[in-house]
């Protein structure tokens, strides 16, 4: 008897149960594989997960927690040619990103053609006024960009939110990788699967080609972490280190020169590019929060004289705002003059009446986030959550409407987890990271894919239970 059509698509079998074909290659591998050594191999790469220090913290009421980050052996994979088709949509949209935060910072034509309302831009603590005007080295404010994807049916991508501040969990997908090709290696002589290994040696090329013009010919590249009470402290240390760069903190540096130099065994030395993983507001004492000791005093001065390329620019986290996500497709298309490729999810703005009416209505059946939410903090999924939690959040949107967006909830796409019953399906994302310099745009083929581990789960982020997957794209 034919089996009911899934509600969501499921990435490895079709409607009759069948395999798909971007997974033919891995399910005969998987078919021959032991049980019991599949299961052995997972706590090994718990184990290693654990030695290694791939953790992060998750910040309660009273302390923070450290955990490690949950890992599934069944990789998510994307056939070359749906990769081809996301990669034009991904540069398309990172691009119009880039062009729509310069105009932002200099004439503001999109809210000159009535195409972007000035009240997004009005009091928002993302817009910085103290980029107006100034064009970073290159014309690049987005260096490194994480675009999050949720798939919904066979060729249905769509863009679920834009991270152009500080993305993070890079380090994740190359440790997944490792982890997979230590546990597997022969898996990866029957399916062919692209490189993501050589991601810290772009990342440098890449920031270094971004350098302001006075920089030597080799530039000094230094990333910047609040310390190692950051919950992504790993990954400021990880990519350091595969970079060959310097990890610093605010107390190693200072304006020498009129230089931003680095304390080092030899004395202080000039730096040229600073990736820094410190937000806008902690950035510079002398110009944001004055209690800030996680930024060097007056690096703001520097940037602005043009003495060094902070990477990602500071003011790029108005582009992951939500209220301006909903105006993507009209951003990707003034700036390109191009239809979006990548569609965005359904979005209602409550600060506009009519919406708010609509999300009032139907909040139980609807996703609701804080315009400048992340982690999956501050939000609500209706259809989960109990009377009392719902109550508690109309609340919330009647007293500061301006404060949210509301989406439908998504069918998200399926890839199977494997567990001690077999192979069981679970909802994922995809963040593919994006490197932008001079030279042009650079897409890591796959990304991190996040899985929800929890039965029925729509919430991935790890923070809130989800775990993560090796991604892979196939070789043509």
């Amino acid at each position: 008897m034919r089996p009911p059509k899934p509600v969501c698509f499921d990435e490895m079998h079709d409607e009759d149960g069948a395999i798909r074909p971007a997974y033919a290659e891995y399910a005969r591998w998987l078919d021959q594989q032991d049980r019991v050594m599949l299961r052995r191999k997972g706590n090994e790469a718990e184990t290693v997960f654990r030695r290694t220090g791939i953790t992060f913290n998750v910040y309660g009421e009273d302390a923070a927690e450290e955990r490690l980050i949950p890992f599934d052996m069944i990789p998510r994979i994307v056939s070359a040619a749906q990769w081809r088709r996301l990669s034009r949509g991904i540069e398309q949209r990172v691009r119009a990103i880039n062009a729509f935060l310069h105009d932002l910072y200099h004439r503001q034509e999109i809210v000159r053609a009535g195409r972007l309302p000035e009240r997004l831009l009005r009091g928002n603590g993302a817009f910085l006024p103290h980029m107006v005007g100034f064009t970073p080295p290159g014309g690049v404010y987005t260096h490194i960009v994480g675009i999050d994807l949720v798939r919904t049916g066979e060729d249905e991508f769509m863009v679920l939110e834009d991270n152009a501040r500080t993305p993070s969990g890079v380090s994740y997908m190359l440790e997944n990788r490792e982890t997979m090709m230590a546990m597997f290696p022969e898996l990866f002589t029957h399916v062919r699967v692209r490189e993501v290994s050589d991601y810290p040696r772009r990342l440098a090329r890449s920031l270094a080609a971004c350098a302001p013009d006075a920089a030597a010919d080799r530039p000094v590249v230094a990333v910047l972490t609040p310390g190692i009470y950051n919950s992504a402290y790993f990954e400021h240390a990880f990519l350091a280190d595969q970079m060959g760069a310097e990890l610093v903190e605010g107390s190693d540096l200072r304006v020498e020169n009129g230089r931003i130099a680095m304390r080092t065994t030899r004395g202080y030395q000039p730096i040229d590019v600073l990736y820094r993983r410190v937000d806008d507001e902690y950035l510079d004492p002398l110009t944001f929060n004055p209690r800030s000791v996680l930024g060097p005093a007056g690096i703001m001065d520097v940037y602005r004289a043009g003495g060094i390329t902070i990477a990602n620019a500071p003011g790029t986290g108005i582009a992951d705002d939500k209220a301006i996500y909903s105006f993507m497709p009209e951003i990707v298309e003034f700036y390109t003059g191009e239809k979006p490729i990548l569609a965005n999810v359904p979005t209602w703005r409550c600060a506009e009446k009519d919406s708010l009416a609509y999300v009032l209505d139907n909040i139980r059946e609807l996703v609701i986030k804080e315009v400048h939410g992340s982690g999956g903090y501050g939000m609500l999924i209706g259809p989960t959550s109990s009377k009392a939690e719902i109550e508690k959040f109309t609340a919330k949107l009647k007293a500061r409407p301006e404060n949210y967006i509301a989406q439908p909830t998504l069918a998200l796409s399926t890839v199977p987890i494997f567990t001690r019953a077999g192979l069981a399906p679970r909802h994922v994302d995809l963040r593919p990271f994006v490197l932008v310099s001079p030279g042009g745009v650079d897409i890591t083929p796959g990304g991190l894919t996040r899985v929800a581990l929890k039965k029925g789960s729509l919430v991935v982020n790890s923070s809130q239970g989800g775990g993560t997957k090796d991604s892979w794209v196939l070789e043509d």
